[in-house]
């Protein structure tokens, strides 16, 4: 017959599997630092001793890691996608750029969709929350804040799809532009009327994943992206036509 005894599991099994499940839901982040020992036992209801085989474990297996004297903190290597050699080759390609958002229109749009179909009172409620910061940011001008809650509001939609392929994915492609391997967020921001454009472009996508609306919202993330494209392909023939013109100017001097 095919059934075996049930073994009873150890603690320290159970513990691991809890914190490998809010790893994979993303409600753990990469660098983000766990409760102390004593903390994380009493929340757990387990010993400190059962306690320290699961962290151990998740330590050994690259999900967890331990800075000397500041405690255990989430890997972040867990977002890495790409190796830094193919960082390095995409940072000196502007084809990588443009199939980089490509590659994020569609997956944003994929988001945006699931998002307003299978997202939960709550996630839209925390999707709305942090547009409500950006329209406050607007008003500050400041650009780095801006920046920072863009990455935000994105991502909060792609945590509300609830695909945790699609987080994961989207979380190493943010981790792209905070790195500053494409472009740099700021840039974009600090120009007044792309501000006034990006601003409306993120409440055409929070009108329509309150109003859960599916296509609204694919459409919406869709032509926020097309827009991005849209900037960086005059940012980069601007750049292109300076350095024309300066080796045009130097000729001149020259002479």
């Amino acid at each position: 017959m095919p059934f075996q005894r049930i073994q009873p599991e150890k603690l320290s099994k159970s513990v691991e599997r809890q914190i490998e499940l809010l790893l994979l839901r993303g409600i753990l982040r990469p660098g983000e630092r766990l409760p102390s020992e004593r903390e994380l036992a009493e929340k757990l209801g387990v010993s400190r001793p059962s306690l320290r085989d699961a962290l151990g474990e998740l330590q050994q297996r690259g999900l967890l890691t331990t800075r000397a004297g500041a405690g255990v903190y989430v890997e972040e290597l867990l977002d890495s996608a790409f190796s830094d050699t193919l960082v390095q080759l995409f940072a000196t390609h502007d084809e990588a750029l443009f199939d980089y958002i490509s590659f994020r229109r569609d997956l944003e749009g994929m988001s945006a969709e699931r998002a307003a179909r299978y997202g939960s009172d709550t996630d839209l409620q925390v999707i709305d929350t942090v547009f409500k910061k950006m329209e406050a940011a607007h008003q500050k001008r400041n650009p780095a804040e801006e920046a920072h809650l863009d990455a935000e509001f994105h991502l909060s939609i792609v945590e509300a799809s609830h695909n945790i392929i699609m987080l994961h994915m989207m979380r190493a492609m943010f981790n792209l532009l905070h790195e500053g391997v494409f472009y740099n967020r700021q840039v974009i921001f600090r120009q007044r009327a792309t501000r006034d454009d990006l601003l409306n472009q993120h409440k055409a996508i929070n009108d329509a994943l309150q109003a859960r609306d599916p296509a609204g919202a694919k459409k919406a993330a869709e032509d926020h992206l097309n827009f991005v494209e849209q900037i960086m392909s005059d940012m980069k023939r601007s750049q292109k036509n300076e350095e024309i013109a300066r080796l045009r100017f130097e000729h001149a001097q020259a002479k």
